[in-house]
């Protein structure tokens, strides 16, 4: 049997909970290499969950 890569363990672990979905494994990041190198890493639009204060 071949290994794992880590987008299929992370989904494999995010999915095996009883009441689990696919939305769960759904990514919550993005990253974006520049050409200079640089890397930046954004909250996907996707995310259920978003860092800062929620609507009240």
């Amino acid at each position: 049997m071949s290994e794992m890569t880590f987008d299929e363990k992370r989904h494999d672990q995010l999915t095996t909970a009883p009441k689990a979905s696919e939305a769960d494994a759904a990514p919550r990041v993005t990253v974006d290499e520049q050409a200079d190198g640089v890397k930046r890493i954004d909250v996907a639009d996707t995310a259920a969950v978003r860092p800062g204060k929620t609507e009240e």
